[in-house]
């Protein structure tokens, strides 16, 4: 029997659903004036709030000034919701995520590990100690 190996599981879901993200100025401002804990790595820096949601939601925030092009920027915010979309051990939170510092330099394999270890951090966290 042949199969296709670009074939994938069929409970593997490849869509980033608007549940699963930040959307407005409000949700934003939430968790910006209600952070709960924060988590950080090198290059980057997540807000954390707890939410009533069933699912962690991703919030993206990156600046002109940290990351200059917007080829770089793109590049990034994809990179995060990418890991953020294949990582399912969230605690049910509002993050925001931001940069310290620019991460142009660094390598790609590098900058996956390190938003990887930004998400354990928060996984790791439970809302029910920080309410």
């Amino acid at each position: 029997m042949i199969t296709d190996s670009n074939t994938s599981h069929p409970h593997t879901s490849h869509t980033y659903p608007k549940a699963h993200r930040l959307l407005t100025a409000k949700q934003f401002k939430r968790v910006f004036d209600m952070v709960q804990f924060k988590a950080h790595t090198t290059h980057l820096l997540a807000f954390v709030v707890c939410n009533d949601q069933e699912q962690a939601r991703l919030g993206l925030a990156i600046t002109k000034k940290k990351v200059p092009t917007a080829v770089a920027r793109n590049r990034l915010k994809r990179r995060i919701r990418e890991n953020f979309r294949l990582y399912h051990n969230l605690p049910a939170v509002d993050m925001v995520v931001i940069v310290k510092q620019s991460p142009n330099h660094v390598a790609d394999v590098q900058l996956t590990a390190e938003i990887q270890l930004l998400l354990q951090k928060i996984s790791k966290r439970s809302c029910l100690n920080v309410r």
